[in-house]
């Protein structure tokens, strides 16, 4: 297991964009050996310095083609002699920061966002060490690249970037051999895994195979952002079938070309699914459900929650994080959650985790159940959620009022009178002007937070909401935007509502001590402990998450809580207790670090050395 010795998690990732920019040489202008040694000190993010001496009976042409191995120039003559490799590289030995450097030159040369994450993706499947020593450099830099909104962009194109296999992709027509199917891949212990059926990736619908972009870039984020190691990773897309007909007409679609399939057939496929990964991988394997459609999340999470270790990002990762700005935010509002009205634009898988984990923070103030409901509302396509209204699901029955039928957004909002309006529905500019003058208007400070993905689905813009509230407007985003600048001068650093800042934590701590069921608690302390992570500093500058660049140390701190609560409420399986959580945690967390390959070379004594002779 790599881990970083000491307590040097705590300075991780302290280095700005600029560091690298100064750092990655102008065009034309070669990366060479006389780097300042002084300059390449500001690129060394988590990062021990100390070379772990490992063995491999690989050889060869081989070592240079495994992406765990390989490690390109950066092996030593030594190493290239004793490895049967030398030779089959330049005669160049470089640092991994000189390395860093010389991705980041070529990286700096693309301007689409999609050839940038192309770049990473081939580097991942090259040099795997490497790639997240990059990510790590520059979490705020790269997280747009890997996760959203470009892996919006790169789901879309999936067909065409796709390169190498990084997951497993199990269909339908393998139903009953799914635990064969497993043994395809080449990793044995496996501690979490994050499965989609692609029907409902982000806020772009069904995009069936080319899904599987989202579980390689989220296992991507639980190593760079939560240091799980990545070779107990394994991203998985159950191929079903897609309802996108522009997809079955594509000739070069590389999914299953057929309608969905649906009902007992379906689920019989997730019940084995479950079974065998339990089977091969033990019922301490994480199971994240991500991108499943409305119909299918609540009652598969519902159904598994308690048989295995698993949780729901779409629902329970973005209630945490949202629920985190909400305590946030109370930090300028100086009041209690449920001293506040909350309309959701949207009723989905989102919507109804942030409102049961709201109820659950109210019910933490005092607040009786019925009525931390009663200040809630929610606005689905049809208009307000009311009583006597037709078809609605349990999950929007439970939210649905005594009131007259109000359809628009806009009446809600003039009706009710909300001091948050929370958008997770992917109606880009459901906020509108009126809307937003509105909130500015009742209240002196009012909650206005944008959460759908990618950028392009916004319900408003960070700058419209600063503009419009004159900079009262308490603002979070689920994809980033640009500092926003007023004409009075004041500059606001628009708060990331990212899930990125729950799910890696979350999943180290669970994996760390064994977690076998995750309870909504565990996702409440979460909340907690990003909130307490906001400073009045940040808060100044209108954040309401910690700064993207600090997300290491708030995934280890969440690790630790949890790792406590998790051994406070008896639900960890791995003892004895240890009594350090901090170290135990930190002997989890992945080193970027390359390992060294050098043989174990040793003489005996001169007279146990003699040759016999007749």
């Amino acid at each position: 297991m790599n881990s970083i010795p000491g307590r040097s998690v705590l300075s991780l990732c302290r280095r700005s964009t600029s560091a690298l920019r100064s750092l990655a040489s102008p065009p034309g202008h070669p990366v060479t050996r006389g780097i300042d040694s002084t300059l390449l000190g500001t690129v060394r993010v988590c990062h021990s310095g100390v070379s772990r001496s490992v063995s491999t009976k690989k050889r060869g042409y081989e070592v240079t083609r495994n992406p765990h191995l390989n490690k390109g120039m950066a092996f030593t003559l030594e190493e290239r002699l004793q490895l049967g490799i030398h030779g089959l590289l330049p005669p160049c030995f470089l640092t991994q920061d000189v390395q860093v450097l010389r991705v980041m030159k070529s990286y700096e040369t693309r301007t689409n966002p999609l050839d940038k994450y192309i770049l990473l993706m081939t580097l991942q499947d090259r040099n795997e060490k490497l790639f997240y020593r990059l990510l790590t450099s520059d979490v705020e830099e790269f997280m747009p690249i890997v996760y959203t909104p470009t892996v919006g962009l790169a789901c879309q194109q999936y067909g065409l970037a796709f390169r190498r296999p990084r997951g497993l992709f199990i269909t339908i027509h393998d139903k009953g051999h799914i635990a064969t199917m497993l043994n395809s891949w080449p990793e044995e212990n496996i501690k979490a895994i994050v499965v989609t059926d692609g029907e409902r990736i982000l806020g772009l619908g069904d995009l069936g195979s080319y899904g599987m972009g989202i579980p390689v870039g989220k296992l991507a984020l639980y190593t760079a952002c939560g240091g799980v190691p990545p070779q107990q990773c394994l991203p998985v897309l159950l191929d079903v079938g897609t309802d996108n007909q522009a997809l079955l007409n594509d000739p070069l679609y590389i999914g299953l070309k057929h309608k969905r399939i649906r009902g007992k057939e379906y689920d019989d496929l997730i019940d084995e699914f479950m079974q065998a990964v339990t089977d091969k991988y033990g019922m301490n394997c994480l199971i994240q459900f991500e991108d499943f459609a409305n119909s299918n999340a609540f009652r598969m999470l519902n159904k598994y929650r308690n048989r295995y270790c698993t949780f729901n990002d779409d629902i329970q990762g973005t209630a945490s994080v949202a629920v985190a700005g909400v305590l946030a935010a109370l930090k300028i509002t100086k009041g209690k959650v449920s001293d506040h009205t909350f309309v959701f634009q949207g009723a989905g898988e989102a919507a109804m985790g942030i409102a049961q984990l709201l109820v659950m923070a109210m019910a933490k103030e005092g607040v009786a159940k019925a009525d931390a409901i009663k200040k809630i509302w929610m606005v689905d396509s049809k208009g307000l959620i009311v009583k006597g209204r037709g078809h609605l699901n349990h999950e929007k029955e439970e939210f649905a009022h005594d009131h007259p039928h109000v359809k628009t957004l806009e009446e809600v909002v003039q009706t009710i009178k909300p001091t948050a309006i929370v958008g997770v529905a992917a109606i880009a500019g459901a906020f509108t002007e009126k809307i937003i003058k509105d909130m500015a208007s009742f209240n002196e400070r009012p909650i206005i937070f944008a959460l759908s993905n990618p950028t392009s689905k916004a319900e408003c813009t960070a700058e419209q909401c600063y503009q419009l509230t004159q900079g009262r407007g308490i603002f979070a985003s689920g994809s980033p935007f640009k500092k926003v600048t007023l004409a009075d001068g004041r500059t606001f650093h628009p708060g990331q509502g990212n899930n990125a800042y729950v799910f890696p934590g979350v999943a180290l701590g669970v994996i760390a001590c064994g977690v076998r069921h995750i309870s909504d608690d565990v996702f409440l302390a979460t909340a907690e402990a990003i909130a307490e992570m906001v400073t009045e500093e940040h808060l100044a500058e209108g954040r309401l998450y910690p700064p993207l660049n600090t997300i290491r140390e708030v995934s280890f701190k969440i690790a630790v809580k949890i790792v406590d609560y998790a051994y406070k409420h008896n639900i960890a399986s791995l003892y004895p207790e240890p009594k350090d959580k901090e170290a135990f945690v930190l002997s989890h967390v992945y080193n970027s670090d390359y390992d060294s390959f050098t043989l174990d070379n040793y003489s005996w004594p001169a007279d146990a050395q003699k040759v016999q002779d007749v």
